[in-house]
């Protein structure tokens, strides 16, 4: 019996991990993949305190790590498959844990496009979150995929840095708000290229071009660019908690201002969580507050 079960070790997991530790809460951390979750997908991270210049992700989660593990806290490669919310116990493929408490720290993941290139190529030229890549490309051109608020946003950051920023979507108009629009158009540096779609990144070690087909003529093109940037949506992992959990109808799960779930006991943080603000740095906020919420759970019951 444990005090607390922490499922997902990436920047919020470790953060809440670190935490319990401290708190000498006897903690598990449970992990199906690697230590450091979706951040691993960028090589480095410019807007972490602390580090003027940025510090390589590995070296940042390493260190997460390293601080977790002299704490004497076991972190396990096992991807969980089942919650008992009543119980408080999970299931992994060979075992079943019970703690007092549990935390999910299972973060997300974008959705891809699922075209030739897109995953050799990603973090080296390939991204999913300007605000984190954002400045590596300055007097660069780059092309941002999709239709939405977020490509709206994150084109309007990334021409605070490139030289050309390239919208590329399916359709012939946007689907961003009105105003997002306007300020799309009145900026000289963003061009749109609608009603097509990318169907290859190419690129020898880095990205170099991407190969769009327009969807109503199919007339191919290639634009020349040194980053894309992908915003057709964003998945939570949080399948083993459907039907369990409250979720927002997209799967992120639905917390209070103290990250409880709607099963007592049972917390949330980070990517996994219904927010407005998906980075490293609220991630390891929450990660914090999750920690603490179950260690008064745990300790004050």
């Amino acid at each position: 019996m444990y005090d607390l079960i922490i499922i997902g070790a990436g920047p919020a997991g470790l953060t809440a991990a670190l935490y319990a530790g401290r708190a000498r809460l006897k903690t598990i951390v449970l992990e199906k993949i690697a230590v450091g979750g979706r951040i691993l997908m960028t090589e480095s991270i410019e807007n972490f305190p602390g580090f003027p210049g940025g510090i390589s992700t590995q070296d940042l989660i390493k260190r997460m790590e390293e601080q977790v593990r002299s704490l004497d806290i076991n972190i396990e490669l096992e991807e969980v498959l089942g919650l008992d919310c009543k119980s408080k116990s999970v299931k992994t493929g060979s075992k079943t844990y019970s703690a007092k408490s549990i935390i999910i720290a299972t973060g997300g993941r974008p959705r891809k496009l699922g075209v030739p290139g897109e995953d050799k190529l990603t973090g080296k030229g390939v991204s999913y979150c300007a605000t984190c890549d954002g400045p590596l490309y300055k007097e660069k051109n780059v092309v941002v995929v999709g239709g939405g608020n977020a490509v709206a946003e994150e084109a309007l950051y990334l021409s605070r840095f490139a030289k050309e920023v390239n919208i590329i979507h399916r359709r012939n108009d946007l689907r961003a708000s009105a105003i997002l629009q306007e300020r799309l158009k009145e900026n000289k540096k963003i061009r749109f290229i609608l009603s097509s779609v990318v169907t290859e990144i190419t690129g020898s070690g880095k990205v170099e071009s991407v190969k769009i087909r327009d969807v109503n003529t199919s007339r191919e093109q290639i634009i020349s660019c040194d980053g894309v940037f992908i915003y057709i949506g964003y998945e939570p992992d949080t399948g083993f908690v459907k039907n369990k959990l409250k979720l927002d109808e997209k799967g992120f799960i639905i917390t209070d201002e103290n990250l409880a779930t709607s099963e007592e006991g049972i917390f949330a943080c980070g990517d996994c969580r219904k927010k407005s603000l998906y980075q490293v740095i609220t991630a390891c906020g929450e990660g914090a507050l999750a920690s603490e919420a179950a260690y008064k759970y745990v300790s004050y019951p």
